[in-house]
């Protein structure tokens, strides 16, 4: 079993000081906490808890601030939002009404891509394990661009695009060796990391490609990782390596049309130094600016993250030995990344009377039977009573996607927030949807 998360070094923002930092949330003397103009209480009462809310409105703004970075560095740039972080339709439509494309990492969110209306054409294909199925559906819906990590996939991609008849636009994934100085379980631009061609082999294995039938060359891409707050060093060092690579490729006559700058821009979850867009879009211009190619960024934590919560309900507050647990109905098998990555997520009463009352050190626990169903340690709360509500915030990115059935605990819904407007768009998933595909094989019901 996880061990329980360490104890913050420094003092934990206050309440104010987190909404303050996320203007789509605000706390309303009667109506408690809000997201955009609707109460959450009102969400947890009239949907229950656990439930994911996510605010249109924040992720609009924060797409259109990315987007704007880029324009007033004077780069031509298209935005794929990561569906990794978060797959929901609405949030998906959300997005593409912004006009960003989507980044995919398997077929299954190719079919949600294009069941949320992102056109073929602004969908890149990421990802180390492509199967020839998966290949055989981004050749058939036409997207935009695959992003090969391997000279074998390569080979993949050439046989399949041949046995069909149609062209691939691949660009190569390079791993330029730089550490992006975060979580060791989301590094993805270090030698040892499993992701992309090592920098050395690149321009054998594009000019390799280049002859390959069934294949368009169309430029180079990197990834380095994901939650970066450590500055803009590393994009720098590995956008550079890509400038040089490109420069090389073009020297010997191969095509190059773009370059694939890959996410990872990284939020502030509790008090960290979070990099703005207007730097990253800095670093690139700085980078690659002088090549002149159009560039492609694959945010998803950025964009997403801020814009959701977890509503949870206080089951009941117990006295231990130690400490005074505050055990939730929401878990980990809903929120991973506290017991997966020992994450720190801001954690809000709905009540503004509680949000005003005084605090006292508190464990925030789940129900789920593991020492690791742990959110907080430490935590400064008010004293919270069976039904009491609270949101654990920016659990937008990597919240949903990452839940499961765990305990056989039933999917929470998804909520989308528009203004004075909120609706389901998935609903909880029901008890015997549990058992379903399960079968009791003849020979023991007899």
């Amino acid at each position: 079993m996880a061990a329980p998360l360490p104890l913050p070094e420094t003092a934990d923002p206050t309440f104010a000081e987190l909404l303050a930092l996320r203007p789509h949330l605000s706390l309303h003397a009667m109506d408690g906490l809000m997201m955009e103009e609707v109460p959450l209480a009102r969400i947890a009462k009239e949907i229950g808890t656990p439930a994911w809310v996510y605010s249109a409105g924040a992720l609009r703004h924060r797409a259109r601030s990315l987007k704007a970075a880029l324009a007033h560095a004077g780069l031509t740039a298209t935005v794929h939002f990561a569906m990794k972080c978060n797959d929901n339709l609405a949030v998906l439509k959300v997005l593409g009404a912004e006009g960003l494309g989507a980044d995919v990492v398997s077929g299954g969110e190719l079919h949600i891509a294009r069941a949320a209306g992102i056109p073929a054409s602004a969908i890149v294909f990421s990802g180390v394990g492509k199967t020839l199925g998966e290949l055989r559906q981004a050749l058939a819906e036409d997207i935009f661009q695959i992003n090969a990590e391997s000279a074998e996939e390569i080979d993949m991609i050439s046989a399949v695009a041949a046995e069909m008849g149609r062209t691939a636009r691949v660009a190569l994934r390079v791993n330029p060796d730089v550490d992006a100085k975060t979580h060791a379980k989301i590094t993805t631009g270090k030698s040892e990391n499993k992701f992309g061609v090592a920098l050395s082999d690149a321009a054998d294995i594009y000019a390799r490609m280049a002859a390959l039938p069934g294949i368009a060359p169309v430029g180079i891409a990197t990834h380095i990782g994901s939650q970066i707050t450590a500055g803009m060093s590393a994009y720098r060092a590995a956008y550079a390596r890509l400038a040089e690579l490109a420069k090389a490729l073009r020297a010997d006559g191969l095509p190059v049309e773009r370059i694939d700058c890959g996410g990872g821009l990284g939020i502030s979850y509790r008090d960290e130094p979070a990099p703005s867009p207007e730097a990253l879009a800095g670093a690139i211009r700085a980078s690659l600016g002088e090549l002149d190619l159009p560039v492609m960024l694959e945010p998803g934590r950025w964009i997403a993250g801020p814009a959701g919560v977890l509503l949870a309900s206080v089951v009941l507050q117990k006295q231990g030995a130690a400490h005074r647990f505050v055990v939730v109905d929401a878990a980990m098998n809903d929120l991973v990344r506290p017991s997966m990555y020992e994450a720190w997520h801001g954690i809000v009463p709905l009540s503004s009377v509680r949000a005003t009352a005084p605090l006292a050190e508190s464990e925030v626990v789940g129900p789920v039977c593991e020492t690791g169903d742990t959110f907080a340690r430490g935590r400064l709360l008010p004293s919270l009573q069976p039904g009491d509500a609270i949101a654990f915030l920016d659990a937008g990115a990597y919240g949903a996607v990452m839940s499961s059935t765990y305990n056989a605990r039933p999917l929470a819904p998804e909520v989308l927030v528009d203004g004075t407007n909120f609706a389901v768009v998935r609903g909880r998933q029901p008890l015997d949807a549990l058992l379903h595909g399960q079968n009791v094989p003849e020979w023991l019901t007899t």
